[in-house]
């Protein structure tokens, strides 16, 4: 799931940026010396210490109905728990459920609890506090993503305090994929809320190993122990999560140990990184899905401008696939990837990455690199530029004057700038000029879905294990949601979308979802200029545990905090 959007995972105390000569907030009561308490409180040979882990954005909600950044979906995974867990290779493993069944007809599923987990304020944990939580997110339809999860479950029961029973309509294809994201909230609590959007949810009561301690807006998250946990407590006292805003400032402040672990930072930092005594640098692919970058295309038609909060002002050139074809052949992903990325990446065609294996339409035929072919393209369209200026002009029936559109990024990616300076470049070539400028991700979501005031956004994706999720994000019924960034819509992918929902049949499933890909390719609300590799490094003199051994594992489950433990 999102969102860099994309999916960065894991500040600290006191910690001075030099690079930009200001000081971070820091959470109260914590220590800066980077020595680990002697506090107990953990589930493995060794415990005490908190983690500290610089990154450069930070939780946009508190409330997990409401997160859509990767931040605070960290944040949920380490504070809440779910019915099934999805680990890094991607497998579904039991959490707070112990087994699950389905009925002959695959309409009825019973989910077995496990007895005597806890919430955070002692209250138990059963049964109905699962099924309430997914009614919340079934019923709430201003939240953003949740509901997708909990959408299919027509009845939800809990006939005693261990036993969940959810009817369907059709058959499930993946329920467990369903229940990874279900992040079961107290119902004592969330009961008495009216307006579940509205709610800030400040204490965030949750189950899972870890509970809120401290949160300031902007700066700094920092969660402690949950001792009393009903599974393998953490080894150590507890995490901060600090924002960094500035990449060459997380560095430094890894280098300095004022942090222990960074994520995101520049590709440029990687070698002195690898050279600097008690750091290690782990660049992997990102298992249990993947993530892409995404150039979206604001490609909303008149009539599907969602009412009352649809600005729907993108560039009608836009809407003209002939110019997002010529853009596409303008696009050489791989100076994308050598350049910005030093290499870090591999080609994007769809938004499924090849990390989801038979899912990923490898079939499908990209646009080939011809800046000579666009530009032959958009001449015999009759994109003129009249007045030699370099930039063409719009058609006789197109209200607009020339091809020059606004070009939004996420300004906590940090290859974004150099990302958008790369495609203004190949854009150039072709007569197309973009006017950049970065947005912070609460002002880039509040442009972007659904208000569709913007042309083109460069972002990012995390992706489910299951396809599903991803591709749902071009759906004609989203468009009103705010899940849409688009406002694609095409009734033929929606029939295949609804198809492979319910079809049981494997081989038939992936090849609904090739044809999927195959449209959007052909429809290009997208261009998916590469597939990223995760570039975390992390402090070894502190804390061991961290998950260097596996070459295709990197630190984006938050659950590998569990395994950390101060360095003997």
């Amino acid at each position: 799931m999102r969102r860099h959007r994309l999916f960065s995972l894991l500040v600290t105390l006191g910690l001075l940026l030099a690079a930009c000569g200001t000081t971070q907030g820091t959470p109260a009561g914590s220590g800066g010396d980077g020595e680990p308490s002697a506090s107990s409180g953990g589930g493995g040979t060794a415990t005490g210490g908190t983690v500290r882990i610089g990154v450069g954005g930070y939780p946009d909600s508190l409330n997990p109905g409401n997160g859509v950044l990767a931040e605070s979906y960290n944040m949920y995974e380490l504070v809440y728990d779910t019915p099934i867990s999805v680990i890094s290779s991607g497998e579904y493993v039991a959490e707070l459920a112990t087994d699950w069944s389905v009925s002959d007809d695959g309409l009825t599923w019973t989910v077995t609890i496990v007895d005597g987990a806890t919430f955070h304020d002692g209250e138990p944990l059963t049964a109905e506090d699962v099924a309430f939580s997914i009614e919340l997110y079934r019923d709430t339809e201003d939240f953003p993503f949740l509901p997708s999860y909990a959408a299919p479950f027509e009845t939800v029961e809990a006939p005693d305090a261990t036993t969940v029973v959810l009817t369907t309509a059709d058959p499930l294809v993946t329920f467990e994929a369903y229940m990874a994201f279900i992040y079961v909230v107290p119902k004592h609590i969330w009961e008495g809320v009216d307006d579940p959007v509205a709610f800030e949810n400040e204490e965030m009561i949750g189950s899972g190993p870890f509970r809120l301690a401290e949160a300031s807006q902007g700066e700094f998250v920092q969660l402690e122990a949950n001792t009393d946990y009903w599974g393998t407590p953490p080894n150590v006292d507890g995490v901060i999560f600090q924002t960094i805003d500035n990449a060459d400032a997380r560095v430094t402040a890894l280098t300095t140990g004022d942090v222990d672990a960074i994520t995101e930072f520049p590709a440029t930092a990687v070698s002195t990184l690898q050279n600097t005594e008690g750091i290690t640098v782990h660049i992997a692919d990102i298992a249990a899905g993947g993530s892409l970058r995404d150039i979206m295309f604001n490609v909303t038609a008149a009539e599907d401008c969602p009412a009352d909060v649809g600005v729907c002002s993108g560039h009608p050139a836009l809407k003209d696939l002939t110019v997002r074809q010529a853009m596409a052949m303008a696009t050489d992903k791989q100076q994308i990837i050598d350049v910005a990325t030093l290499g870090t990446g591999s080609p994007g065609l769809s938004m499924v990455p090849p990390g989801l294996g038979d899912y990923y339409a490898s079939d499908v035929e990209d646009y080939a690199f011809d800046i000579d072919a666009a530009n032959a393209m958009l001449d015999d369209a009759g994109y003129e530029d009249s007045d030699g200026d370099g930039v063409r002009e719009c058609l006789p029936d197109q209200d607009c004057e020339n091809l020059t559109f606004r070009f939004n990024y996420a300004d906590d990616i940090d290859t974004a700038p150099r990302e958008a300076e790369l495609l203004q470049g190949m854009w150039e070539q072709i007569g197309i000029a973009v006017e950049i400028q970065g947005l912070d991700p609460d002002t880039l979501t509040s442009v972007c879905c659904p208000t569709f005031d913007y042309d083109i956004i460069l972002w990012g994706w995390g992706s489910d294990p299951d396809p599903a999720f991803l591709l749902g994000v071009a759906l004609c019924t989203e468009i009103d949601t705010g899940f849409s960034e688009t406002g694609y819509c095409n009734p033929e992918y929606d029939e295949l979308y609804d198809a492979q929902a319910v079809e049981q049949d494997h081989a038939a499933r992936v090849d609904m979802i090739h044809q999927m890909q195959q449209i959007l390719v052909d429809d290009l609300p997208y261009i998916i200029p590469y597939y990223q590799q995760s570039i975390q490094a992390w402090r070894t003199d502190r804390f061991v545990g961290w998950p260097e051994d596996d070459p295709t594992l990197g630190f984006e489950d938050p659950s590998g905090l569990l395994a950390l433990r101060p360095a003997e």
